[in-house]
């Protein structure tokens, strides 16, 4: 039996998808949504933005070296800590930000890839031009914020004088 043949619409527009975990009941929902549609779930913070240039794993030299910082024992002793080496342009990556070693080597990998990114294309780059874009907006905020603080500033005196005058 299909999941839509208790609907009076046609089964094209009927659906089966898993409800978020709060909302789930016991049984699957049927949804409402064309049968060809895009998934039902998108990951999130993605942006649409062609890809960073590929690495290619002859040009790359890995190490595993061991931790440092906060953890003690468990991060001093393990060699957790990922060093990526770009050898065509020479560009090194030293990732040790979680406990798990491939992790640290796909996080090693995204950030010798923005660099090398940022090394071959200059201001052409996708990673220079967000964080170019992200410092301008954060630009735009402080001096939004600052005008605020001013009319603040020139409200309180008009509102002082008119109290004195009165």
């Amino acid at each position: 039996m299909s999941p839509s043949a208790g609907f009076p619409w046609p089964a094209a527009l009927a659906r089966i998808c898993a409800a978020p975990r709060g909302l789930r009941p016991r049984a699957k929902q049927v949804l409402l949504a064309p049968a060809a549609a895009v998934p039902a779930v998108q990951a999130a913070g993605r942006k649409d933005r062609p890809a960073l240039p590929p690495l290619n794993e002859t040009d790359l030299e890995e190490q595993f070296v061991k931790g440092h910082g906060p953890g003690g024992q468990a991060t001093n002793k393990t060699s957790n800590c990922v060093v990526l080496k770009h050898v065509p342009s020479g560009i090194v990556v030293k990732c040790h930000q979680t406990r798990s070693v491939d992790q640290n080597r796909k996080l090693a990998r995204k950030l010798l890839q923005e660099k090398v990114d940022i090394f071959y294309n200059g201001e052409n780059s996708l990673v220079y031009k967000e964080k170019q874009e992200a410092e301008r907006k954060k630009q735009e905020r402080k001096k939004r914020a600052k005008e605020t603080l001013e009319k603040k500033k020139l409200l309180k005196e008009l509102w002082e004088s008119n109290k004195n005058v009165h």
